[in-house]
């Protein structure tokens, strides 16, 4: 069954900063809206949350911490981006807050939308736990290097104990570089299929200065095309790329990239 017939809530995870975690989720918000779908974007870094700002929100004056501490409704918190989505900005917070509070506060929500995305602390603690109790499911940002694969591992592996099931992992900022980690290797040290290669592009800091994600900023762009093609795998759906030069390379292509591969197999699991 697609998420399409099936709403869920999807963790975004990382255990190392920088590693392009929130720009995914701002990324994936942005894309799934462009399907005509209800997404919701969540801010749960509650040390250090910034999702806000990929989208312009600086000050807000109703955050999802004012909820956590039940100092406002949740339907204050929700704030509607130009492009059609919402998004439920963070703040900072001190106070150690109940790692099951998230999901309670968020359960209703799935009554009105498609899909609801968590930005998640990169720490291993109550506040990642957090994130994973209130998810269906999670995504994992890593990138071709041993120091984020093996921050990559102990996330995974902290899922698993809590039973959470992980859709796959997102490769963020491929160089194509001789030195890089093959996905095959990734792959066979978390034993989770990577869905998505997403390549280093200038583009993404760009967006990001202009306060808009980079689906939005430069839609037709290597990075943009690879977060849209995700998000219409996590719905159940496809993504046609509109632009010419792909579609040639992909006629003289001798095999389909192994990511592809595993977003169809996810698609026909879900």
């Amino acid at each position: 069954m697609s998420m399409d017939s099936n709403k869920k809530v999807i963790g975004v995870i990382s255990l190392k900063g920088g590693v392009g975690k929130t720009s995914s989720v701002a990324n994936l918000g942005a894309a799934l809206s462009q399907f005509n779908k209800k997404v919701l974007a969540v801010d749960a870094n509650f040390s250090a949350p910034n999702l806000g700002l990929h989208f312009g929100l600086l000050n807000p004056e109703t955050t999802l911490h004012d909820v956590l501490l039940n100092r406002a409704s949740i339907n204050d918190a929700i704030y509607e981006h130009t492009a059609g989505f919402h998004l439920i900005p963070g703040s900072y917070i001190s106070r150690k807050i109940n790692p099951f509070k998230l999901r309670e506060k968020i359960k209703h929500l799935k009554d009105y939308y498609d899909t609801i995305l968590i930005d998640s602390s990169p720490n291993l603690n109550d506040e990642m736990l957090s994130a994973m109790i209130a998810s269906d499911t999670l995504l994992v940002v890593t990138s071709p290097d041993y120091p984020t694969l093996s921050a990559t591992l102990r996330a995974v592996r902290l899922a698993r104990k809590k039973n959470t099931p992980i859709s796959g992992l997102i490769l963020n900022r491929v160089r194509n570089k001789g030195f890089e980690l093959s996905i095959h290797d990734i792959e066979e040290a978390a034993e989770v299929p990577v869905i998505s290669v997403l390549p280093e592009d200038i583009n993404v800091p760009e967006s990001i200065a202009n306060t808009m994600p980079v689906t939005l900023h430069r839609p037709k762009s290597n990075v943009a095309v690879e977060y849209k093609k995700l998000a219409a795998s996590l719905i159940g759906e496809k993504y046609n790329d509109p632009r010419l030069w792909p579609k040639i390379k992909s006629i003289f292509r001798k095999e389909i990239p192994k990511e592809n591969i595993n977003r169809m197999l996810m698609g026909k699991g879900m």
